[in-house]
């Protein structure tokens, strides 16, 4: 049976429609028994009429017919309450089936404007992008309510090509956008393509505006990170941190805030900084941080970096350097043996310049200074214990107490002239006995002594090494007028080049000796007060005493002209031995008369005339001074001596106490 034949499929259609049971009045089931003709003609006009507004709908929107339901069901309630109260043929109805049949009219009018009352929403354009809820999860997809009377999918493939899972449910709020196909009587939705546009949207406006964005870290790639921001953004390692990151890999799957640095959506690139945003919190902290610093102010801060000269110090967005002669009174052989890192610190503020944002920083300055005591702990000549600390080309330094540290010169590290270096002497870590010998408190210095602390070989050379003493010792330096020989540590002696040989004139020391060379020497000088010993290596084999053994005053001795100058003659007596012929006793003395060409020659031709060089003469002795080793000598009175014993020879031979020199000179010619 149609509808327009059943009364109860209409009151089933308004039941269903308004959600209230309608019961049909008897009078206009009566009518439509009746089955007047006339109003039956007015009620399938509108029908018809309906049927075709239906078509051109569907036609024009490509919506299924059940987008119209509701409309189609309001006309079809009037047409079938009109055909109700009016019969055909009945011509004679009483005035109470005509007030029924009004009332039956009126209530048709009250059910459409009930249904006004919940408008249906407007259908939504292709591709815009709305809201829809979850109706259902299916194989095919997520089934989404999107108003408009219809019914939307967003296709479960869609979340299988992302990698996603589905995680959305019945009930819940899904942005999609509007597709321009169908399947199985749903309009096809994109979630994928919505949430894209959507985050394009959110990062061209953080673009423009400099606003942060908060995104995943995806996947390590090369040269970076990927972050995900709704897109696929590139984070270069170098914007991570403020300083270099190594470890990429750490930062997977870590939500970061990022700034955008540059997109192109044509292409799908974006560039994002994180270090951006911690430039500007740290410009931040540390504008507000220059603004309450000053210095002598004393502020706790963080140990963030140490180095071999000093350590960094995070103050809370500026860092500040404390070097290593700020970190503790005294020297310290490393910074990390003061403090580590993360460590927090008390620090008084040295210096700040504004400008260069530069902070120098002091801790020693927050501790008691040893210095304050010095004077009185460590007078001049007082001992002390330390430790070497540090070793130079010039001395060590001694560190005697915690803060307070003298230098030993090297010179005063050892009695020897000799020097050595100091690494030779003491190394860093001995401990040591020094002697203070000068005191500087206001400039911080102490001169210490180490060789103090030790005897002073020179106070007893005079009696362990007493004139004449046979000595060996290596010849530590040369100088032009002679050698310095060690003979032990500390004590050195002087041997002049007039000392090296008693018959060779030498000019240089090292012509006779070579520096390093072990010579053997004797003691002939001692000065313990000016700290001089004379040596002598010609003295070792001594000539002189034995020849001075051998022969006296008045002797006429065999010897060979060495050399000639004008003040006389130097004869050669023995190897080694020489004797001085003066001028005066070469030749005799004559009056003026007698003089002759001789005053027209130099005195040393003179001699030559007399003394030939390298010829042998008798001289005689006259005086002999053994200390000074000298010998003079006189070639007149040696000549005077033989002319007497052959004037006694000649006259004890011819028997005549009356022969004369000339009786002599002239026997001599004869027997030639």
């Amino acid at each position: 049976m149609s509808p327009e034949q059943d009364p109860n499929a209409q009151v089933s259609s308004a039941d269903t429609v308004t959600g209230q049971p309608v019961a049909a009045p008897p009078a206009a089931v009566a009518a439509a028994q009746s089955g007047a003709g006339a109003a039956t003609a007015v009620a399938r006009e509108p029908e018809s009429s309906s049927a075709a507004h239906e078509t051109e709908m569907n036609s024009s929107s490509n919506e299924p017919a059940s987008a119209s339901r509701e409309d189609n069901f309001r006309q079809e309630t009037v047409r079938e309450d009109a055909s109700a109260s009016v019969e055909p043929g009945s011509a004679g109805q009483s005035r109470d089936q005509a007030a029924e049949a009004q009332d039956a009219a009126e209530m048709a009018e009250s059910m459409d404007r009930m249904l006004d009352q919940f408008p249906a929403a407007e259908p939504v354009a292709e591709g815009e992008i709305f809201d829809g809820h979850v109706l259902a999860v299916t194989d095919a997809g997520v089934v989404v309510d999107v108003g408009g009377k219809f019914e939307g999918l967003v296709p479960a493939q869609e979340f299988l090509d992302s990698g996603a899972p589905i995680e959305f449910g019945p009930g819940q709020t899904i942005e999609v956008e509007r597709l321009h196909e169908q399947r199985d009587g749903y309009v096809l939705l994109s979630h994928a393509r919505a949430h894209r546009r959507r985050s394009w949207e959110r990062i061209e406006k953080a673009s423009r505006e400099h606003i942060n964005l908060t995104g995943k870290v995806a996947e390590r790639i090369k040269g970076g990170l990927v972050v995900d921001i709704g897109v696929r953004a590139f984070l270069p390692a170098s914007q991570i941190e403020l300083k270099p990151v190594h470890d990429l890999e750490a930062w997977k799957d870590r939500e970061i805030e990022v700034r955008v640095l540059k997109l192109n959506r044509k292409r799908g690139n974006v560039v994002v900084s994180r270090r951006a945003i911690l430039e500007d919190e740290l410009k931040t902290k540390r504008d507000a941080l220059a603004a309450t610093l000053v210095e002598g102010a004393i502020i706790s801060g963080r140990v963030k970096n140490i180095t071999d000269y000093g350590i960094f110090v995070d103050l809370g967005g500026m860092d500040g350097l404390l070097h290593v002669s700020d970190l503790v009174w005294g020297r310290v052989p490393h910074p990390s043996k003061v403090v580590q890192p993360g460590e927090e610190i008390q620090v008084q503020i040295l210096k700040f310049d504004k400008e260069k944002q530069r902070i120098s920083l002091g801790r020693k300055q927050l501790l008691p200074d040893p210095w304050a005591t010095v004077p009185e702990r460590f007078a001049v000549g007082t001992r002390a214990n330390g430790s070497v600390v540090g070793v130079t080309d010039y001395g060590a330094f001694v560190q005697i107490e915690p803060g307070v540290e003298g230098l030993v010169h090297v010179s005063e590290m050892t009695w020897s002239k000799h020097a050595k270096h100091p690494s030779k002497i003491v190394k860093v870590g001995d401990n040591v006995e020094v002697v203070v010998l000068e005191m500087k408190p206001d400039q911080r210095r102490i001169s210490l002594g180490l060789k103090q602390t030790l005897p002073d070989p020179w106070e007893v050379v005079a009696e362990k090494y007493p004139v004449g003493t046979l000595v060996n010792g290596r010849v530590r330096n040369l100088a032009d007028f002679g050698a310095f020989v060690e003979i032990e540590e500390g004590i050195e002696g002087l041997i002049h080049i007039s000392d090296m040989s008693w018959t060779e004139r030498v000019k240089h020391p090292s012509e006779k000796v070579k520096k390093g060379e072990a010579v053997e020497a004797r003691v002939l000088k001692v000065d313990t007060q000016n700290r001089r010993l004379s040596l002598g290596m010609k003295q070792v084999n001594d000539i002189w005493a034995k020849w001075f053994g051998e022969h006296k005053p008045g002797e006429v001795v065999r010897g060979k002209v060495a050399r000639t100058a004008e003040f006389g003659a130097f004869i050669e007596l023995s190897e080694g031995i020489e004797g001085l012929c003066h001028i005066s006793e070469i030749e005799e003395r004559r009056s003026k008369g007698d003089r002759g060409d001789k005053t027209k020659m130099s005195r040393e031709q003179r001699v030559t005339t007399v003394l030939a060089a390298g010829q042998e003469y008798d001289f005689k002795i006259l005086k002999i001074e053994p200390e000074q080793r000298k010998i003079s000598l006189s070639y007149r009175a040696a000549q005077k001596q033989a002319e007497r014993q052959e004037m006694e020879s000649f006259r004890s031979s011819r028997s005549s106490p009356n022969a004369t020199i000339g009786d002599a000179i002239l026997a001599k010619r004869q027997a030639l």
